[in-house]
């Protein structure tokens, strides 16, 4: 890995800091489960396998060759995943060209796309431990009867990924389904080497040996030479304070900085002690709002990381690693994204399963505002200056993030016009990145969410709710949950999709 930019001139590798990151740096080498602690120690005791997937996933090889070579006549690739199920083979398509649709929503305008128009050209990837994520698990529900209902058998188009002996893994095998079992011990953000990042990217024909090789020779070098992981850790503790912005812009590795915001932001966002990464387009807009910048290519920003994807993986994870030590937190857990699954259920209860009407304070054209003001313009006004000094601004938009990308244009505005750090998050996938980070990190944020109606939906079967009313369940879940820290919070809500994100841009651009 190349290591530059401005900001190492920094490093004190005399420093009581740098001390302990090099005392901690051998000790996840040897996966010792009390590095982060003893209350951390019975998690990572269970977690710490991903230190061996370079080496440990290429016996996978072989088995998910016989896979793709099962699936070679179906070119088109679904994976229903969430979080670091589906971060992983995103990043691996895009840097390698490849495709594979990602379906990691509820929205059912973006199911619509997901189930598109070839199905018997499809195979659907489902990537779970447990099999119990309401997201995965509805998902892997509407594939099967969509597959069903064009006269196709699901078993000759679906594989799973799953733990081995997990309730998924026993009920599909016993139904005749194509299984790959992937490392217990290893969580959910970490498992991009394992075979939930291996297989999909295999079906897309990414190089995964590629990956995994050069994941190796990064974690040889950097386990014998230590200074520059160790100079990395050491400025995302003691200089970028709350925001890290990375861009990968110009880089080969495109879609790494939203890997690594699910890796850190979820990992680091509790205690109220975390570091929140935000995904941005490019270096002079990553440091509006002051914040520590990283690129992975080019120069411009404080600290530029520059190496193949694989190189990547295993560099970042040991640095998120690293960061717990350093914070003293534990890495591993994920407490608020419970709590976000536990709001949904609520809602879906005291809905009795089904959408009530949802009041708006005022409309403007095609946005219902809930929140304070009057107009549109008003109430983003109104919303920035909630914002608390230092604090940051998240954009949480529930909606299709192929429709409706265009809406991802607010990050940078909002960034501009409020001076303050902006992220931007796809509903409900940040709910298993940075959700973590807007509950358990510092108590500053203030939020933004962006609903809208859909044009189609679909009954999940075996579930006494539709997908339109999950996706609300899930923003409503979640704008409670983050209600009840007193947090700003502001809902706009578009009647029409296109027309309302218009509406919002032309707004946010007149502050």
């Amino acid at each position: 890995m190349k290591i530059s930019g401005p900001s190492l001139a920094s490093v004190d590798r005399d420093s009581d800091l740098y001390r302990k990151l090099r005392e901690v740096h051998p000790r996840i080498a040897a996966k010792d489960a009390h590095t982060w602690g003893s209350k951390a120690a019975a998690e990572a005791a269970i977690r710490l396998n991903w230190v061996d997937l370079p080496e440990a996933s290429q016996q996978l090889l072989p088995q998910i060759s016989e896979i793709a070579k099962k699936f070679t006549s179906l070119s088109r690739i679904v994976l229903c995943g969430m979080g670091g199920s589906s971060l992983g083979p995103e990043v691996i398509a895009l840097s390698y060209k490849k495709e594979i649709f990602i379906f990691d929503s509820t929205d059912p305008n973006y199911a619509h796309h997901a189930i598109g128009d070839q199905l018997s050209n499809t195979v659907v990837v489902v990537s779970s431990k447990s099999g119990s994520t309401i997201e995965t698990s509805s998902q892997r529900s509407l594939f099967q009867s969509q597959f069903e209902a064009a006269g196709l058998n699901p078993i000759d188009h679906m594989i799973f990924v799953t733990d081995p002996g997990s309730p998924l893994d026993a009920e599909v095998r016993e139904g005749g389904y194509s299984v790959v079992n992937a490392d217990p011990n290893v969580g959910g953000r970490f498992s991009v080497l394992s075979a939930f990042g291996l297989v999909p990217s295999a079906l897309a024909g990414a190089p995964i040996a590629e990956i995994l090789s050069d994941a190796s020779a990064e974690k040889n070098s950097f386990i014998k030479d230590e200074q520059g992981i160790l100079d990395v850790a050491y400025l995302l503790v003691a200089k970028a304070q709350q925001y890290i912005a990375f861009t990968d812009a110009g880089s080969s590795v495109p879609g790494l900085s939203d890997w690594i915001e699910q890796l850190i932001a979820e990992s680091t966002g509790k205690d109220a002690i975390g570091r929140l990464p935000i995904a941005t387009e490019d270096v002079a807009r990553a440091r509006v709002g002051g914040s520590y910048t990283v690129a992975f290519a080019g120069t411009g920003s404080d600290l530029v990381v520059e190496g193949s994807l694989g190189a990547h993986f295993i560099f970042w994870e040991w640095v998120t690693a690293l960061i717990g030590a350093a914070l003293q937190i534990d890495p591993f857990n994920q407490p608020n994204v419970t709590e976000a699954k536990e709001q949904t259920a609520a809602c879906l209860a005291e809905w009795n399963n089904q959408l009530p009407a949802l009041i708006p304070a005022c409309v403007e054209k095609s946005v219902e505002i809930f929140g304070d003001g009057q107009s549109l313009k008003d109430a983003l006004a109104t919303f920035i200056e909630d914002v608390k000094d230092g604090g940051y601004i998240a954009i949480m938009a529930y909606l299709d993030r192929r429709d409706d990308v265009k809406i991802a244009e607010l990050r940078s505005i909002l960034a501009e016009k409020s001076g303050h750090p902006t992220s931007f998050g796809w509903g409900p996938r940040f709910l298993h990145s940075t959700g973590q980070f807007h509950k358990g990190g510092q108590k500053n944020g203030s939020f933004l969410q962006i609903t809208g109606e859909t044009s189609v939906d679909y009954e999940i079967p075996g579930r006494s709710y539709s997908l339109r009313t999950l996706l609300f369940a899930q923003a409503i879940g979640d704008n409670r949950a983050l209600a009840q820290r007193k947090y700003p919070l502001l809902r706009l809500h578009l009647q029409n999709r296109s027309a309302g994100i218009d509406e919002i841009l032309a707004a946010a651009r007149s502050l």
